[in-house]
């Protein structure tokens, strides 16, 4: 699972030129899926996401987290963050999970994070997107299999 985090001041996602998910503060977030994902995977990846301290406190240090700051969520799903350039100029996806599965634990983390956050917006699974943000800072975090416990991780 790979979770790309933008802090961002505002984001939206436009399908066929109408706005289906938009937020001012908070995390745009791009999520991959690959096939050997589980729910528990994306239990781990949501604690971290949420857990996060990127926001500013009152002395400019970034010790707040999401909900500290009552920032909104925009989930939008993103195969192309298991690109592989290793061979030629054209990106291969095998190791994106296959539609179904990403389908279902993109759903999944959804209902999860609508549990305990306010606003929570989403992109429209396999659609084609128009995704447009203002990143806050910048400030770009990627969450990937580095946060699993050791005996969790894909051998390379």
């Amino acid at each position: 699972m790979r979770f790309l985090i933008q802090r961002t001041a505002q984001a939206q996602v436009t399908v066929d030129d109408n706005v289906i998910g938009s937020i001012g503060k908070g995390y745009l977030v791009l999520i991959g899926v690959c096939d050997s994902d589980t729910e528990e995977t994306a239990d781990l990846y949501i604690r971290k996401m949420l857990g996060l301290r990127i926001f500013e406190d009152e002395a400019g240090k970034t010790n707040l987290s999401l909900q500290d700051v009552n920032g909104g969520l925009l989930l939008v799903s993103q195969f192309t963050l298991y690109a592989s350039c290793k061979k030629g100029n054209r990106p291969g996806f095998s190791e994106a999970g296959s539609p179904e599965h990403a389908k279902k634990l993109y759903e999944y983390i959804i209902a999860r994070c609508r549990e305990t956050v306010p606003v929570v917006q989403t992109g429209e699974f396999g659609a084609e997107m128009k995704v447009s943000l203002v990143n806050d800072g910048p400030f770009t975090i990627m969450l990937d299999e580095s946060i699993l416990p050791a005996g969790k991780r894909k051998e390379s």
